[in-house]
């Protein structure tokens, strides 16, 4: 185990009862622009809710859940989102309709439709890549599928799915006039304001090291928040920016190097150091390289390459600080591709475009096994509450549709959150409110009141990172199907305890088809999406196979998709590791440290790789001189065959070889120098870029042999 890793088991976050109030603590405190977003969403929500009560728009409450998911901190990325749900709310409607003629009078064919639609529902939360998108779809459907199973005529259900399209049309244009109206407000980008804000706080804290002075127990405290907080609040920021492909690849990178810089510094608020004035020197010197490096983001530059003084003795009371210094370098290495783009060449047209359908929709069977899984679940509970005639529990399919994860960990944590969350929503904030006010009320004026507490105490929990949101999207859906569902007050508590019921039958079947039949821990999920990234990437590595270019460029393009994906994966799956409890949660927790580890090195190489890709492609302003190629050549697959014994490694926890790239990266530079004109002593920009990125690639190569 190495230092870096005990370091980490010092942490009090791995104490259950210090790791549940830091948690806690980090999800709700405030950051910049979280108020702002929580008063944009409670607005219109509420701007919803009266105009629906008004007017007496049924299904309106759905229309003001549309309103708190689609808030964005980014105005255009809301806006999209919003032009989605009324777009696929429109196609989702025709095909229920058009599907429903065929079926409606045939009891057997109707159910054959009601399994098959189910089917399409969760293949297209698999497959699409509109997250947004495939919520409105299962949400038409599980409000749709009890719709048309009442015994009423075909002209009423048709009414009802028009009254539903018109909530939804109600809900995209107040959101989207709230937020054009509160356009000029934001800040200009919260993903840069809260990595700077990450590193303004190391670097003070380096800074403090660095003048031998004490921590300041606040700055301390916020270290620690930060490291608790982790990183998936930035990657949904990420997601929803208005960055191009290749800018949100090296995003991506700088989000996941930030939180490991603040995860090790975040140790050090529990040492007591004694630094000798070589420490301290090296202290300033990592102060001034973050603040450089926070200096650029903020005016939008590309941070330069920083490097240290390779010479430096390790600290003796300090492992970390080596570790902190190679982490720091990693930094600026994330924009080698707008680095390299940046001379007097023109971008190539080989950046990934955003696809409607992830990368293998129609081939990959894990979306098949994945709505398969799915379709059992949903499909057990509507037979449960058909044959019981029960069907005030119809939210057990709601309840599968919005929960399916393919893990144990991460769907544990989703049932999790969504069981508390409509505990909470429906029994403490909509019972609540039924028994002890709303007999009191008599006007919307004072329910308008009523909605906007509840509303905002659910948008505040929304706005944390995604560990905790699902509480206060469930929350404040049980909260309206509770009081808003009808246009009166509820005075029945049934209603309540029926959506209770229908979420714990659900869970139930969630949990039986799942965890039970075909479960998989969140650890072994983690591991095995890490270890198929690395093949992957050493897949990667040898391309381009294809000689024709345009084929060669859809293949990387797929590749390169696949390995983000999975980047983003392992993530999320360390989220849920904590979730899982157990006899091996203690092995499970240090695996997630180790692979959290690796994480920025294996970004980092797959950033410069696609940017070495394109020499290897001969992309115009990328040639190199043709004697090159077969050095070029070998060190890609030396690159490749070391990846693959990584994962050889990490899969199956035997010693391997380990393969030092440095001498394949002479070899190379050695090929490039004789490849020189004898009337010409110096390296070409372009070689020497070349030259750059290769030996970045053999420097993490060779610190991921390390770590794994």
């Amino acid at each position: 185990m190495t230092m870096a890793t005990i370091a980490q088991g010092l942490h009090p976050s791995l104490d259950p009862l210090n790791w549940v109030s830091e948690f806690l603590k980090a999800e709700l405190a405030p950051y910049p622009g979280r108020a702002s977003t929580v008063g944009r969403m409670t607005l219109a929500a509420t701007l919803i809710m009266i105009v629906g009560m008004t007017f007496r728009v049924p299904y309106a409450w759905q229309g003001a859940v549309y309103a708190l998911m689609v808030s964005r901190e980014n105005t255009r990325a809301t806006l999209r989102s919003l032009i989605a749900i009324f777009l696929v709310t429109g196609i989702g409607a025709a095909y229920l309709m058009v599907s429903m003629w065929f079926v409606i009078s045939l009891p057997l064919l109707h159910f054959v439709w009601i399994i098959a639609t189910l089917f399409i529902a969760f293949y297209a939360t698999s497959a699409l890549t509109n997250y947004t998108a495939a919520v409105a779809f299962i949400n038409l459907l599980a409000l749709a599928i009890p719709l048309w199973d009442q015994h009423v005529p075909a002209e009423t259900n048709v009414e009802d799915t028009l009254w539903l399209c018109l909530a939804v049309l109600i809900a995209v244009v107040i959101t989207a006039a709230v937020e054009l109206a509160f356009v000029r407000n934001r800040p200009e980008d919260d993903f840069i304001l809260s990595i700077t804000d990450r590193l303004s706080a190391v670097a003070a804290m380096f800074n403090c090291f660095a003048e031998g002075c004490a921590i300041d127990p606040a700055l301390g405290n916020q270290v620690d928040r930060l490291a608790t907080l982790g990183t998936s609040l930035l990657r949904r920021t990420l997601r929803r920016s208005d960055y191009s492909p290749q800018h949100t690849f090296e995003m991506g990178g700088v989000a996941a190097t930030v939180g490991r810089l603040v995860d090790l510094a975040a140790n050090l608020t529990h040492f007591r150091l004694e630094l000798s004035a070589s420490d301290q020197m090296r202290f300033r010197n990592l102060t001034s390289a973050v603040a450089s490096i926070r200096d650029d983001l903020m005016n939008e530059r590309i941070p330069n390459p920083i490097q240290f003084d390779n010479d430096e003795q390790p600290a003796k009371h300090l492992p970390l600080l080596s570790e902190m210094e190679y982490t720091v370098t990693l930094i600026p290495q994330g924009f080698a591709a707008s680095r390299s783009t940046n001379q007097d060449v023109p971008p190539p047209d080989d950046t990934p475009h955003p696809m409607l359908l992830a990368p293998g929709a129609l081939t990959n069977p894990e979306h098949l096994r994945f709505a398969l899984k799915g379709c059992l679940a949903a499909s057990s509970c509507y037979i449960i509450y058909n044959a019981i005639a029960w069907p005030g529990i119809s939210t057990a399919v709601t309840t599968c549709l919005l929960t399916a994860l393919s893990t144990i960990g991460s769907s544990h944590q989703k049932q999790a959150l969504r069981i508390t969350g409509a505990i909470f929503g429906g029994f403490i904030l909509g019972m609540g409110a039924q028994i002890f006010i709303l007999p009191n009320l008599d006007s919307i004026g004072g329910l308008t009141i009523l909605f906007v507490a509840a509303t905002a105490l659910s948008a505040w929990i929304m706005t944390s990172s995604p560990r905790l949101s699902y509480f206060g999207i469930q929350a404040a859906l049980a909260f309206y199907l509770v009081n808003m569902s009808e246009f009166r007050m509820q005075t029945s508590l049934s209603v309540a305890r029926n959506r209770v019921v229908g979420i714990l039958l659900g869970l139930f079947m969630m949990w039986l088809v799942f965890d039970r039949l075909w479960g998989a821990p969140a650890a072994v999920q983690m591991k095995r999406t890490f270890v198929s990234n690395l093949r992957l990437l050493a897949q990667f590595a040898r391309e381009p196979i294809a000689k024709d270019l345009n084929s060669a460029v859809a293949r990387s393009l797929v590749l390169r998709e696949s390995i983000n994906s999975n980047l983003d994966k392992v993530r999320a799956l360390a989220d849920g590791v904590l979730f899982e409890f157990g006899p091996y949660r203690k092995q499970d927790l240090e695996l997630r440290n180790r692979i959290r580890q690796t994480q920025p090195n294996l970004r980092m190489l797959f950033i410069t790789r696609i940017v070495l890709w394109r020499y290897s492609a001969r992309l115009p302003g990328f040639e190199l001189p043709e004697a090159i190629y077969p050095a070029q050549e070998k060190f890609d697959r030396r690159l490749a065959a070391a990846l693959h014994r990584m994962a050889d490694r990490m899969n199956r926890n035997v010693s391997t070889q380990k393969d030092d790239l440095t001498s394949v990266y002479f070899d190379l530079e050695h090929a490039v120098r004789k490849a020189l004109p004898k009337e010409q002593n110096q390296l070409t920009p372009q070689t020497q870029s070349f030259l750059i990125l290769a030996q970045s690639v053999a420097s993490l190569a060779n610190s991921l042999e390390e770590k794994i």
